[in-house]
């Protein structure tokens, strides 16, 4: 189901995102992090939980304002009890009228607070239904009354975002707390996100602490990066740069683009984790392919100023320099360094950017 994206777009303003600028030094430089103190004159930025969709979704950049959240679309998870099976086995096949029909007649008949859920998600969608947010936040409610977590959580986002009926956010903190409170990681990720806003609750940077760190031992992979930069900057937690890189290790495993950055950065200057350059590229590169500027600009930087680098190395650094530069991370010491290479290097360099953008 969908999740707060960008509170990851609610709140974005995820502790450190790895966007410092790029030094001399050939190790990647690590992001510039907000002091930690017990109310910080500038808020960590942090993304909200991003569930995955059936089709995967793009993730929208972080903006320095809070905003309403925009709900990402995902299947909710496989119901406990087998009678349901069908409804949610439907779902995952596409099948949303046929989950429609199961999910009516089981709400109706039975009163499952999953099938609840269940039209809820597909009225906010319009998946085989018209979209319909009031029909949807009915339903959602109906689910949480219930006592289902999943309805509790999805009623508070419609509440964030102002869909379904006007704005309440600290309706929706209640419903995330209770939902929280039941064992859902996105619940505790957002809620903690509250917390670190200080606008909805009052700032409490160790409750955020904690609730992250309930949603990082559950998996959630943006809690575990939030609460490894709150470790590295010893924001709400006692500071430990061990703890902080072993988070960033998880949640680079599950495939979060900026923890994969971080922890390459760890990597290679050897932060909180036995140094090794070859891994650290090697995730840079993954980061780079996956689209991070930051990364590509720092892939760019070790690449170019590696001892003894191969002429291929950098050309590909170059590359990935002028790929970077498109989406705004430019690099002027890179730029020096590039205009001074042979010319036939060069074309090379700005051929394999031009290929990789797909432009002419």
């Amino acid at each position: 189901m969908k999740t707060l994206r960008p509170i990851l777009m609610l709140v974005s303003f995820l502790i450190v995102t790895a966007n410092a600028a790029a030094q001399t030094s050939p190790a990647p430089p690590a992001a510039p992090t907000p002091e930690a103190s017990s109310k910080p004159t500038s808020k960590p930025k942090a993304k909200p939980v991003a569930k995955k969709p059936a089709t995967p979704a793009a993730t929208p950049a972080p903006s320095a304002t809070p905003a309403a959240p925009t709900a990402t679309v995902v299947p909710p998870p496989a119901p406990d009890d087998p009678n349901i099976d069908l409804v949610y086995g439907a779902y995952q096949r596409g099948l949303y009228k046929t989950t429609f029909d199961l999910a009516t007649k089981r709400a109706q008949e039975n009163g499952d607070p999953k099938a609840m859920t269940m039209l809820g998600e597909l009225y906010a969608n319009a998946f085989g239904v018209k979209r319909d947010d009031a029909k949807a936040a009915a339903w959602y409610r109906r689910a949480a009354d219930g006592g289902d977590r999943e309805g509790m959580f999805e009623l508070a986002m419609l509440r964030l975002a102002g869909r379904g009926g006007p704005a309440d956010r600290e309706e929706a903190a209640k419903l995330l707390a209770s939902s929280a409170k039941l064992g859902n990681p996105k619940a505790a990720y957002n809620l903690a996100l509250l917390y670190l806003d200080g606008q909805t609750l009052p700032q409490d940077l160790r409750r955020s602490a904690e609730l992250l760190r309930l949603a990082a031992d559950a998996g959630n992979a943006e809690a575990q990066y939030a609460l490894a930069t709150f470790y590295k900057e010893g924001t709400g937690v006692p500071k430990d740069v061990e703890k902080s890189a072993r988070l960033l290790q998880a949640a680079s495993l599950a495939n979060n683009v900026d923890a994969e950055v971080e922890y390459a950065i760890a990597l290679y200057n050897g932060t909180g984790t036995p140094k090794n350059e070859a891994a650290a590229v090697a995730l840079l590169r993954k980061a780079a392919k996956q689209n991070s500027p930051i990364a590509q600009n720092r892939l760019a930087r070790v690449l170019v100023s590696a001892p003894g680098a191969q002429a291929d190395q950098v050309i590909e650094g170059f590359k990935w320099h002028l790929v970077a530069k498109t989406a705004g991370k430019g690099d002027p010491e890179l730029d020096e360094a590039m205009s001074k290479i042979n010319p036939a290097d060069r074309a090379k360099a700005e051929a394999l950017a031009r290929k990789w953008l797909n432009v002419k």
